[in-house]
């Protein structure tokens, strides 16, 4: 996915740091943006799909390449 409004970089940063940021990042957002988040923590993949279950996000798309792990999400 390579459209996005904001981003996240929460790469170096281990459990629970990202998703600490990820919860003031969200309040910059408006409905409907999207959100790019960087991250090198591998329970991310867990974590960030939770925020978005419990919070009601949209989560968009999970990748990773080289270590750093991307995701999208989308603020309802």
């Amino acid at each position: 996915m390579a459209t996005f409004d904001l981003q996240l970089d929460a790469t170096g940063l281990m459990c629970p740091e990202p998703v600490m940021m990820l919860h003031v990042k969200v309040k910059e957002m408006e409905k409907g943006q999207v959100l790019k988040i960087l991250a090198t923590d591998p329970s991310t993949t867990r974590d960030i799909k939770k925020f978005c279950t419990f919070l009601g996000f949209e989560f968009l798309s999970e990748s990773e390449i080289d270590g750093v792990f991307e995701y999208h999400i989308k603020k309802p």
